[in-house]
């Protein structure tokens, strides 16, 4: 665990880990070995306790990909969550965090795939809370979705919209909350860019610092 943590911490290559952690190789099949059993993902899960339900918060962030991540095998980068975008290639994580800014859940896609597309799947177990979202989640199928939850949507409209958009101004107020949370998931190395080919190691990386942010 010490040593996927330095990994992550510092975004170095496996074959550079210290000797004081063991042998590089060894670490990294046991994690890709945990990887695919989902035990990253469980341990995230196993972490959050008693998550502040009042409201919730979406969004998502670019991760720049290094030239590492590409080439998992042919024109199959779009599958591994990895799209080309006006930054180049680039994978999105989106979001889901509570009222206290602690990550619920999360889904990582290709960086040129818009948010909403991921919003349905991130809120679908939340029932009777209020659900903040930016501009780039004003539709008007996902209010009706979010109602349909017995959930009050605060989603400001875009300014292209013939009729406005009515949301509770100050309670958006409180969703900076999860833009700090990007930027301490941010500061593990291995979260701010990706080096991985694969999008379940990618994953399981960000459940990792999840369940490390839980733990604070």
């Amino acid at each position: 665990m010490e040593a996927v943590f330095w990994i992550m911490r510092t975004g170095a290559q496996w074959r550079e880990l210290p000797r004081c952690y063991g042998k590089w190789n060894s670490v990294f099949n046991r994690f890709n070995e945990w990887s695919k059993k989902n035990i990253w993902l469980t341990l995230n899960t196993a972490c959050i306790e008693d998550p502040d339900l009042e409201w919730t918060m979406i969004d998502s962030t670019i991760v720049k990909a290094h030239p590492y991540a590409t080439g998992y095998y042919k024109n199959g980068s779009q599958e591994q969550g990895i799209g080309r975008s006006k930054g180049g290639l680039t994978p999105k994580a989106h979001f889901m965090v509570d009222a206290l800014g602690n990550a619920l859940k999360f889904i990582v896609g290709p960086g040129n795939e818009s948010d909403i597309n991921k919003a349905k799947s991130l809120i679908q177990d939340i029932r009777n809370a209020a659900i903040m979202g930016d501009k780039g989640y004003d539709s008007d199928d996902l209010r009706s979705t979010i109602k349909n939850q017995n959930c009050e949507p605060v989603i400001p409209g875009r300014s292209n919209r013939i009729v406005p958009i009515e949301h509770d101004k100050e309670l958006y107020k409180a969703r900076h909350l999860i833009e700090f949370f990007f930027a301490k998931i941010k500061n593990f190395r291995r979260i701010f860019s990706r080096f991985d080919k694969s999008l379940r190691n990618y994953a399981s990386f960000l459940a990792f610092a999840g369940a490390i942010l839980w733990l604070r």
